[in-house]
């Protein structure tokens, strides 16, 4: 089952507001992988197979961002595979990018950041028979990874790394929220997903259809801390892809739930209690 195509809500592309577009650029497209979808001198479309991921913006005064706000934990790319992991292992290795990594059971994730402190993860998923569920909550750990069975992989090709396979989507995002319990009630009974693991009170993984997570959230921040300033760096917005029946539900449960939701032109606005802006999109 893919669980990033219709009729599965997912995360299409994420919008950063960025200090430094050219370094940027350079840093999503030459170490990444990414390439250039279109480009405009304040902003810059990226991703892979001619969809966008990522969107790099600069908005006029925007400065670093200096404190704790909710925001963007990491954004997560997912590889069509195994042997495509290994070879941005490699890559980045050469690159010099210093980088942590994980097992979490039902994917293997490389973890690093870009120029200006955003967290990127960067994984491939077992096939779902591969995961263990319990009690409807997918088992997840933080395990070492197999490094040298993943370069191993990546030595069964001759090609050499030359940027992301063109099946590569945005697999989920992962966000800090200000609030866990209201974050929840948000996601599940606005936006209709379901919860599918927990870190104790600390973070929780919300899905569609049985998905490890599209979605995560925690509070490694601090509870209560505000959202992102509009002119600090960081999350602009997220896309989540709907079905036209899910998101008008949607649309139904978050105007019930007394929270405002903006038509725009080819999408709908909404931000999350912590103040994350998502554009629900068909």
């Amino acid at each position: 089952m893919n669980f990033h195509n219709k009729p599965v809500t997912h995360v299409g592309e994420i919008g950063l507001k960025v200090v430094d577009i050219k370094k940027m650029k350079e840093f999503y497209t030459e170490v990444i992988g990414f390439e250039v979808i279109s480009e405009e001198p304040h902003l810059v479309a990226l991703g892979a197979g001619g969809n966008v991921l990522v969107r790099l913006e600069v908005i006029e005064g925007i400065t670093s961002k200096q404190g704790r706000y909710t925001g963007l934990y990491h954004l997560a790319i997912l590889l069509p595979t195994r042997q495509a992991l290994g070879k941005i292992l490699v890559h980045l290795h050469q690159q010099g990018i210093e980088l942590g990594s994980s097992d979490h059971l039902v994917s293997e994730a490389l973890y690093i950041s870009d120029p200006e402190g955003n967290g990127i993860e960067i994984y491939r998923d077992r096939t779902p028979d591969h995961w263990n569920w319990s009690n409807e909550e997918v088992s997840m750990a933080v395990e070492p990874i197999d490094a040298q069975g993943l370069i191993e992989e990546a030595q069964k090709s001759p090609m050499l790394w030359c940027g992301l396979p063109a099946e590569t989507v945005m697999g989920h995002i992962h966000l800090h929220v200000s609030n866990l319990t209201e974050a929840k009630n948000f996601y599940t009974e606005g936006l209709g997903l379901e919860v599918v693991s927990r870190l104790g009170r600390q973070a929780l993984f919300v899905a569609d259809q049985k998905y490890h997570h599209h979605i995560g959230l925690n509070i490694w921040n601090g509870e209560g801390i505000p959202a992102l300033p509009e002119k600090e760096a960081g999350l602009n917005y997220y896309t989540l892809i709907m079905e036209k029946e899910n998101r008008d539900k949607a649309i139904e449960n978050l105007r019930s739930r007394g929270t405002e939701i903006i038509k725009r032109d080819e999408y709908w606005e909404v931000k999350d209690p912590s103040g994350n802006s998502i554009r629900l999109v068909v």
